[in-house]
């Protein structure tokens, strides 16, 4: 079997090696799926960073990518050329319309700068024995404020990384390629496959050419490029293309001169240079609008791709979309208006479209320093001084990771926290991708069960990152969201069906782990062991002291402390700037981070019970009932009537640190207070309070009383952030269905979810449509979409809470009186 289809069906082979009791059904089910799978996910956009690029999930393979410039003058030329998604390059909004991982989907670019909207429909064919075939059909819009004379040039570029080839099938010609341009190559992964790129339709325009550069560079030809480039560099593809450029533009002004020299649509050109190399341009120039196809057809799937197979794939894959969206992330009341479908069709396409393949090698610090243990009063200057000696800074791996990523022009890589929110919409879409991506992270894990934050492999990945953040630390956590998903699957599997039909294509893949129970608890008892050794990396790494500081708590044990703070910052809790005492202290305790381990230990005995580890799950139900007494013992502050940070005084008593916000709800975002907690209506009261943490907009990350609101960078002292309002809603949504019994504030709960849901909503498509982005937090005074543009990772959960179940105004009316 080929390595890359055996690293795809593994886990499905595992399941039909290891329990030969799995009844015959299931076993043609997961037979069945093992192909789809290959079929279905070898193949994507997985490189997130590109305005559009296609590889595959294999670590040294075949890599594409679209670049496009306006070329009508000289003076904007150099700052046209689109490629890797940016911040600033004057976009009125790009991203995917729809989009299904399996099948495809459309994405639109609208480049005001360059006058143009280009749409990339990109769908997958299955067929064959390598992962089936794909096709692109590139389609170029002038804008209406468009030049009379807008001239576009067009570059697809192709490179082949490890063992294999890729060559350009058509003869050489010095003036350029008539008719489609065809690459073909082959890979012991991929085996034999072609390229076709074509002319497009009769309605495709060249710009007039009257200079006599003309009889060396036609417009009506397409050229091609190809050169041999260093593997670990093949990435820098717009770099590449600029190299082989330069060298044509030199010479076409040494001929004519600069007072005489060609118009800039033919001087900004690739040379006409077939031959043999592992990367080769193809580039086409275009009047007004334009159209043209690339296909990739696997030989082993026979015949090869037509722009007629594009055609029906295109419109099969939208059909496909549409239908399914509407009957499983469909908005619920009040946000039926047809306005929001396109919108909420488009937020979750965006979180699809954003998975990517990532491979290369990660920076580690494993020089294990003893600063690392913050164990010193001054524990911040230390670390910062051991960070700086770079002693063990190493290059680990490679790794490879299947990842959603936060945003494509700022974040362009993974995220350990942020990955379990923006699991959570897609968990409803398609489980299988879900927990394709969760195993993926897990199978990160080293010996000692860390799991690095933040993914940043390969050089490709550091040229987006600031180099103080490059350097990942064993020692340091990040919130365990992942956790959340696994919850998610066993609340599934424990309420569907025994049987779920088939309704749409690939339903079978999608929901092959709920389908059937066995599949599900296989998937669990497989990753058990890593997420054995995950938690209780946890529990050892992020130990508080409790003892120490004579402090009274029901467990001496369960208090827990981020390591990796400075004195402004615990990027490691994920809330950076938040408010944390000051100075910092080894006796701190943290009410986030005890929360987060409060959901960990939930998680794990639940999963210990599904999989039948009785004793585990006493075990793991212990820690997590010690914990839910702990954050009271040690957190609740009884006069300010919230849970706070704990720290130590000068005289060597353990004090509360309150800012209240998001810290401060934290037991309620984690499930971890009970309908009839004795602190609930505290809680419920502080989210509600528009002069605290209620705005118009969303819940605010810091009250508006507190001292340090909006300070400084202001990052996590005011906005207000999706994942967490996100994480609000569905905790007061579990309050306000709860049983009446011992519930005494179903009616609250019903009204803030009520009027909350309607606030988030709002606010997201507002400035979706003002703006053409989803944001990556937003203004509370204002709303605002602030900081990162097109961040469509956990905002995306927007979508999640439009779908959520709408409590009628007859039931707010009920639980109010």
């Amino acid at each position: 079997m080929l390595q890359w289809s055996w690293r795809l069906i593994a886990p499905f082979v595992a399941l039909l090696v290891i329990r030969p009791s799995i009844a015959e059904d299931v076993q043609e089910i997961l037979a069945e799926n093992a192909n789809l799978s290959n079929e279905t996910l070898l193949w994507g956009p997985y490189r997130p960073n590109l305005y559009f690029g296609v590889r595959p999930r294999i670590p040294k393979s075949l890599t594409t990518g679209l670049l496009w410039a306006k070329v009508d003058n000289f003076q904007d030329v150099q700052q046209s050329f689109r490629h890797t998604c940016e911040q600033n390059e004057g976009m009125a909004g790009y991203g995917w319309d729809e989009y299904d991982v399996r099948l495809g989907g459309r994405q639109t670019i609208r480049d005001a700068g360059n006058h143009i909207d280009i749409t990339t429909e990109f769908v997958k064919i299955p067929g064959g024995d390598n992962g089936g075939s794909w096709g692109v059909r590139v389609k170029g819009t002038p804008r209406d404020d468009a030049p009379a004379r807008l001239i576009t040039t067009v570059m697809f570029h192709a490179g082949m990384e490890g063992f294999g080839s890729l060559g350009v099938q058509n003869e050489p010609d010095d003036l350029g390629i008539e008719g489609d341009v065809v690459l073909e190559g082959n890979s012991n992964e991929l085996g034999d496959f072609t390229v076709r790129i074509t002319t497009g339709p009769d309605t495709n325009e060249t710009p007039p050419n009257a200079h006599p550069s003309s009889e060396k560079k036609p417009l009506d030809r397409t050229y091609v490029a190809s050169t041999q480039v260093p593997e670990e560099h093949l990435w820098q593809s717009k770099q590449i293309m600029f190299s082989l450029m330069k060298g044509e533009i030199d010479s076409l002004i040494a001929e004519y001169g600069q007072d005489h020299a060609p118009p800039p649509w033919t001087v900004y050109t690739v040379p006409n240079k077939i031959e043999e190399g592992n990367f080769h341009v193809i580039q086409k120039v275009f009047h007004g609008e334009f159209e043209f196809d690339i296909m990739y057809s696997s030989a082993s799937a026979g015949t090869p791709l037509t722009s007629e197979d594009l055609e029906t794939a295109i419109g099969n894959a939208t059909a496909s979309f549409s239908d399914r969206f509407s009957e499983v992330l469909a908005p619920k009341s009040p946000f039926r208006d047809q306005r929001y479908d396109g919108f909420a069709k488009s937020m979750f396409s965006n979180l699809l479209g954003g998975i990517g393949y990532f491979h290369g090698d990660s920076v580690v610090d494993r020089s294990y320093a003893p600063e690392y243990d913050e164990d010193n009063e001054g524990f911040w200057e230390e670390t910062a001084a051991a960070r700086a000696r770079q002693a063990g800074v190493r290059l680990e791996g490679p790794l490879e990771l299947f990842s959603s990523i936060p945003s494509r022009p700022f974040f362009p890589r993974g995220f350990l926290w942020d990955e379990g929110f923006h699991l959570i919409p897609i968990a409803e879409w398609d489980m299988h991708v879900t927990l394709e991506i969760v195993r993926s992270w897990f199978n990160l894990m080293d010996d000692d069960g860390w799991i690095g934050r933040e993914q940043i492999l390969g050089a490709e990945a550091r040229t987006k990152v600031p180099q103080e953040f490059t350097v990942q630390y064993p020692h340091y956590a990040n919130p365990p969201t992942l956790f959340l998903i696994l919850e998610t699957l066993i609340d599934k599997i424990n309420s569907q069906p025994t049987v779920l039909p088939h309704q749409h294509q690939y339903d079978s893949i999608r929901n092959v782990h709920l389908r059937n129970k066995d599949t599900a608890i296989d998937y669990l008892k497989d990753l058990y062991p890593l997420l054995k050794r995950h938690y209780f990396w946890f529990r050892k790494t992020q130990r508080g002291d409790i003892k120490s500081y004579d402090r009274e708590a029901y467990s001496t044990k369960e208090g827990y402390r981020w390591r990796g703070r400075s004195e402004r910052h615990v990027l490691t809790s994920g809330l950076d700037d938040y408010p944390r005492p000051q100075p910092p202290h080894p006796g701190e305790l943290h009410t986030d981070l005890i929360s987060w381990m409060g959901m960990m230990s939930r998680s794990m005995r639940r999963v210990a019970e599904t999989i039948g580890e009785t004793d585990d799950a006493q075990e793991y139900e212990g820690y997590e009932s010690a914990i839910i007494r702990n954050i009271d013992d040690l957190h609740w502050d009884d006069q300010a009537q919230t849970y706070c940070d704990a720290t130590i005084d000068d005289y060597e008593e353990s004090v509360h640190v309150c800012h209240k916000g998001y810290v401060s709800i934290f037991p309620f975002l984690t499930g971890l207070l009970p309908p009839d907690s004795a602190r609930l209506k505290a809680t419920l009261d502080l989210i509600s309070d528009p002069e605290e943490l209620w705005s118009d907009h969303g819940i605010r990350s810091l009250s508006k009383k507190d001292e340090l609101y909006g300070t400084d960078e202001n990052y996590w002292r005011s906005p207000v952030w999706m994942n967490m309002n996100y994480l609000v809603v569905k905790a007061l949504y579990d309050v306000a269905t709860a049983s009446a019994a011992k519930n005494p504030h179903k009616a609250q709960a019903s009204t803030i979810y009520t009027k909350l849901r309607k606030n988030l909503v709002d606010t997201v498509f507002k400035e979706w449509e003002r703006t053409g982005f989803a944001w990556e937090q937003y203004n509370p005074e204002s709303g605002e979409g602030q900081r990162t543009q097109h961040f469509t990772g956990w905002t995306s959960l927007v979508v999640k809470i439009m779908n959520m179940p709408p409590l009628s105004k007859a039931v707010v009316e009920v639980n109010e009186g």
